[in-house]
């Protein structure tokens, strides 16, 4: 359990009280995670400690603020679903629990009402070869039973399979118990019958959480892939991407529509390539003032503007930063009230337009110790808050806020294994790449350290590309710097959240850049008195993809390269991209030229000379274990030191402790210390 750092703070003029809930809470949470990761067992094991998955995956409050709803993640693929009273003293109790199997697994939970719930289930599975995934969304009594599928039923009627089970577009319930949500509908075979379904496409229901039945509110539209709501249980945005009739291609175009304020039919909005990130963005409506808060570009960064829902188009900057992305929107209770925006610097920033929670959130930070404060829910009338807490060297913890009371109580830890260890700070630094240009970044040193002479080190590029690292707590990053490491994060270019002209033409077409960028980093941490001997690269995804490739591109510099679900061939990419048809989408992305062999890894595996140690999920549907096969036998048939270490069933994430402690140990005995 975290505590407080004194038993009364200062809030507004009032007294801000520290109490902890009752144990039962905390001492689950840790028992469920020592259950994942052996990390109690293990005492000092820190890759058990740090590759345990977070205790807590979900957590949610009720429209009364009497209830918590929160999910845990145990042994292998097991989640539970407990729901625990608010009043100090209770006790949790398991109402759900899922394996991951073929019913699915337990995604996130929400309060329809006080006593009822609704969660999404997720679940892979291989078909034919093919690693496919269903959602679906259900309902279930806070007291356990009435087990209720909310979304469609699948009939094996259906010409075709549609696996997405839709998703909750609105909370504020018109009607007792009910939700609106967006279903999907697949046309039916009508022989021998009158009543086959010829609705073809996504549409939104009011669904009876409760039985489980569904009343039209939107009818299904083939095109259509998701819609907002007006947080009151209007329909008012559409958005839809359509099919290449000639080439069965997504188009990398999505449109959006409206539907006025009155009512009446859609009509057009504007519209975004996802590509290029051009043009409007919608991501919250405000219905008050009857516009839509979205994203476009001004000077060359994301910033937070506003567009009247009226037909007259009138948009209205809301906020922009000169330096970078404005990248979220923040909204709080069951309506979704916007209440601020924000954007990482060098550490994350939220800036609250609404005055009352500007002040209250700050006021808790202060009171917390200057750690980043999230509001994660709140009651239907605001008076309790649902509150998570967390810095670089706290993985973080949730709480319950009551204003009027001016009562703070912690709650749940999200990572209990690491509850007590002497974590590492994180600083923002620069460093200079081959050009002259400054590349920002983070660098981790073990605990008491305060450079990086004579210690092995890890430069360690962040996934996407089209991403970038921030500022807190990193799993990853800790675990290295608690082996004695030090251990660089650069947002190199090629990164987003910098605007346009560090992004470049992304880290693919731009790869030189990007991998440049990289390889600097090891440069500079050499330059910081780092071991050279002992200096490795650790990468996720699009950051293995740049830890092969900086064996291409600088043999000499890192002694080991560590790749986890690697981008490795860019043809094949593209290849694979079109048989999920998204091949117009990635063709666009990845670019064409030169570039598609000279950047890809497999087809320069001769020129790396560093030992390569991979790891894949063979249910990866981001990037397909068959990238980090090709990588293998590339590398295999130039004579190189490799080794492929794949867990079945496991997706991109790699989403069992048992899995992420095995790799870190594998990872630990591989690199140079």
């Amino acid at each position: 359990m975290t505590s407080l750092h004194a038993d009364t703070m200062q809030y507004g003029g009032e007294m801000i009280k520290g109490k902890r809930v009752s144990r039962g809470i905390s001492a689950l949470a840790f028992a469920m995670a020592a259950a994942a990761g052996g990390a109690q067992a293990q005492g000092t094991d820190n890759a058990a400690r740090f590759g345990a998955l977070e205790s807590i995956l979900d957590v949610s409050l009720s429209p009364d603020g009497s209830k918590l709803a929160f999910i845990d993640q145990g042994p292998k693929k097991t989640r539970r679903l407990f729901v625990v009273d608010t009043a100090e003293g209770s006790e949790p109790r398991q109402i759900l629990a899922s394996d991951g199997g073929i019913s699915g697994n337990l995604s996130w939970c929400g309060w329809v009402t006080n006593a009822r719930l609704a969660c999404q289930t997720f679940t892979r599975g291989d078909v034919s070869g093919d690693v496919l995934s269903a959602t679906n969304i259900i309902g279930i009594d806070a007291a356990g039973g009435n087990l209720k599928l909310l979304s469609n039923r699948r009939s094996h009627r259906a010409l075709y399979a549609d696996l997405r089970g839709g998703s909750v577009i609105d909370w504020s319930s018109t009607d007792k118990g009910s939700l609106l949500m967006t279903r999907t509908y697949v046309p039916e075979v009508d022989t021998g019958t009158r009543i086959a379904n010829r609705a073809e496409g996504l549409g939104v229901d009011r669904v009876d959480s409760v039985t489980g039945a569904g009343r039209r509110v939107e009818p299904a539209n083939r095109d259509a892939i998701y819609y907002l709501s007006d947080g009151h249980g209007n329909v008012r945005i559409m958005a839809s991407q359509s099919w290449s009739s000639s080439t069965g291609q997504l188009e990398p175009t999505i449109r959006f529509s409206y539907r006025p304020k009155e009512g009446g039919g859609w009509k057009p909005l504007a519209q975004t390539d996802i590509v290029l990130e051009d043009g409007f963005d919608p991501a919250a409506i405000d219905a008050e003032t009857n516009r839509v808060y979205g994203f476009q570009k001004i000077d060359g960064r994301k910033a937070v503007v506003a567009m009247a829902l009226d037909g007259s188009g009138a948009v209205t900057p809301v906020y922009a930063h000169p330096s970078v992305d404005v990248d979220d929107i923040i909204r709080i209770g069951r309506n979704g009230r916007i209440v601020g925006v924000s954007y990482a610097t060098d550490q994350r920033t939220a800036v609250m337009t609404d005055a009352a929670m500007a002040k209250m959130t700050s006021a808790l930070s202060k009171a917390l110790g200057g750690k980043q404060v999230v509001i994660v829910d709140a009651s239907a009338d605001e008076s309790r808050y649902l509150v998570r807490a967390e810095s670089d060297t706290d993985p973080g913890a949730y709480y319950l806020f009551t204003p009027k009371a001016g009562e703070l109580r912690p709650l749940l830890d999200s990572r209990a294994p690491l509850v007590g260890m002497t974590l590492s700070p994180v600083k923002a630094v620069t460093y200079p790449a081959a050009d002259g240009a400054r590349v920002p970044g983070y660098l981790t040193l073990p605990p008491g350290r305060v450079d990086a002479k004579g210690l092995p080190a890890i430069v360690m590029p962040h996934g996407g590309p089209s991403a970038r690292d921030e500022w807190g707590f990193d799993w990853l990053a800790q675990y290295f710097a608690q082996s004695g490491y030090a251990v660089l994060q650069p947002n190199y270019r090629g990164s987003s959240g910098y605007g346009d002209a560090w992004y470049q033409s992304n880290g693919f077409q731009s790869w030189k850049l990007a991998v440049g960028d990289i390889n600097d980093g090891g440069r500079w941490l050499v330059g910081q008195g780092a071991d050279p001997a002992k200096l490795s690269i650790v990468g996720w995804s699009y950051g293995g993809y740049a830890a092969l490739q900086s064996g291409v591109l600088s043999p000499d510099l890192f002694k080991a390269i560590v790749a986890i679900a690697p981008v490795t061939d860019l043809q094949q990419l593209k290849d694979e991209a079109a048989r999920e048809g998204t091949g117009r989408i990635n063709t666009k992305f990845i670019g064409s030229g030169p570039h598609i062999r000279e950047g890809s890894p497999a087809q320069n595996a001769g020129a790396i000379k560093a030992p390569v140690l991979m790891f894949h999920g063979t249910f990866d549907q981001n990037v397909e274990p068959a990238q980090s096969r090709t990588m293998k036998r590339a590398l295999d048939a130039a004579g190189k030191r490799v080794e492929l270490v794949e867990y079945p069933e496991l997706a991109h994430s790699l989403e069992t402790s048992e899995a992420r402690i095995d790799m870190l140990r594998k990872i630990s005995a591989f690199l140079p210390h």
